[in-house]
């Protein structure tokens, strides 16, 4: 109205140069907004990774024998990402559209009331696809979730060592990639789903922002035409149409994001809400300095059921065990002396090795006592305790690192020559010294680079080198 009409060069220039500038602080701000936000999405999945990851391995020995490996990572990596993912786009924009909206909205009622009246009658529109795309998109991600933890839990169990030479020796290749690939296809047409949802969704804001927009032009005409507004005014208002639905369809996007978000914590937190079963008393003491007695009283036990240590997403196929599996201790009572070695004989499923995963508290006991110094093992701290006993397993297992790692594994700060006195008496020292880089030599994953002797003997090392009292 005052500058193309009456022909003054001076100020369109000074408005398309303003235009320009204000362009440009948008720009700069929307960059420090992705900075700010990538900031707080990157710093949510570092917390959120770390505590996870502490929290699991605060789990008893029950849990992981209940839980499938590829599924918990599962909720480390995929479920972690996916919540850090919608919380970043949510943040970014968030408060960008929120002030573009209410800047917009002034701007418009000062040009022309009315016409902004009209533009936001649709404004209840946008919120009807948006709830329900947005339960849609919870259970669709929700499914997409459990099948990629199925997928990596299958792969987890098949590329490894043991896994594949299972599939070798016994199982069918083509059956297994074919199983596979029904998996694979499942989670292929959910993405599917999931983008042709998006795409539905964007359309149908698209579609109510041109309805509205086309709407308000009308309104905006009739009003020019009667005099009521200028044209000036109209353009401008026409302009602004833009930047008010823009915000408010991203503003419908973030409530989707926010719901399916909301799957990805809701997973993550199921797992961080587990309870350990084994943990420190308040006032637990530290195990007695010297030698060491053990007895067990009147001991009865029965492992826990799945639904008190996991959670049944964390199983994928097999579904929780809810019927009691039967006492494996039936008041088995015993003593065991300082400085004396004791054998416990039995046929197999006796409960040898449950005697050897309660002493070092790797369970608690249903009934009865295990004391170390006549101090019950729930009163000594977690900690103290296995640092004092030694445990070499029927299937020891090994990193996949060097043989210097996994000894020291046992005992951090250990020499080059406490490690081969070590192995000395464990007799692996000469194996050790005939390869070509000796402690430095990798033995693989869960050490099947080694001989099932060779790896028993090495953890017979490592116990050695730990020097425990038990």
């Amino acid at each position: 109205d005052d500058g193309v009409i009456p022909g003054n060069s001076v100020l369109v220039t000074q408005i398309a140069l303003l235009v320009a500038f204000i362009a440009l602080l948008d720009a700069l701000f929307n960059m420090i907004g992705r900075w700010f936000s990538a900031r707080i999405g990157e710093g949510l999945i570092f917390d959120l990774r770390s505590q996870v990851f502490t929290h699991i391995q605060k789990q008893s020995i029950a849990f992981f024998t209940r839980t499938q490996t590829g599924a918990l990572i599962s909720r480390i990596n995929s479920d972690v990402i996916g919540a850090q993912q919608a919380f970043t786009s949510t943040l970014s924009g968030l408060i960008s559209n929120v002030l573009s909206l209410i800047l917009v909205t002034i701007t418009m009622l000062i040009l022309s009331w009315q016409i902004t009246i009209v533009s936001l009658l649709l404004l209840p529109a946008f919120i009807i696809p948006t709830k329900w795309v947005g339960k849609k998109l919870q259970g669709l991600t929700r499914d997409s979730f459990n099948l990629n933890a199925e997928m990596s839990a299958t792969m987890t169990e098949r590329f490894n060592v043991s896994g594949a030479l299972l599939v070798s020796l016994y199982g069918n290749p083509k059956s297994e990639s074919s199983t596979f690939s029904a998996r694979a296809r499942k989670v292929a047409n959910i993405g599917i789903s999931i983008a042709l949802l998006n795409r539905l969704f964007f359309i149908a804001l698209t579609s109510i922002a041109a309805i509205a927009t086309a709407f308000a032009y009308g309104v905006g005409g009739h009003l020019t035409i009667n005099k009521q507004i200028s044209l000036g005014t109209l353009l401008a208002i026409t302009a602004l149409l833009a930047r008010l639905y823009g915000p408010l369809t991203a503003l419908s996007n973030v409530r989707v994001d926010v719901m399916t978000a909301l799957v990805s914590f809701e997973r993550v937190f199921e797992v961080l809400d587990l309870e350990p079963m084994v943990s420190d008393k308040a006032d637990a003491k530290e195990v007695d300095s010297g030698g060491l007695s053990i007895k067990f009283d009147a001991v009865r036990f029965s492992y826990p059921k799945a639904e008190e240590i996991s959670l049944a997403s964390l199983e994928s196929v097999a579904k929780p065990e809810t019927v009691d599996s039967g006492e494996v201790l039936k008041g088995i009572s015993f003593e065991v002396l300082p400085s004396t070695m004791t054998a416990l004989v039995g046929s197999s499923g006796a409960g040898k090795t449950t005697i050897s995963a309660l002493l070092p508290r790797l369970y608690d006991v249903t009934s009865g006592s295990i004391k170390i110094n006549g101090i019950d093992l729930r009163d000594l701290q977690v900690n103290s305790l296995r640092s004092s006993i030694g445990v070499v397993t029927q299937d020891a297992h090994m990193f996949h690192d060097t043989i210097e790692a996994n000894l020291r594994y046992a005992k951090v700060d250990a020499s080059e020559s406490e490690m081969e006195k070590a192995c000395q008496d464990a007799q692996i020292l000469e194996l050790i010294n005939s390869l070509p880089n000796r402690f430095g030599t990798v033995v693989g994953e869960r050490g099947h680079r080694l001989s099932g002797g060779e790896k028993q003997r090495l953890a017979i090392a490592r116990l050695l080198l730990k020097s425990p009292r038990i």
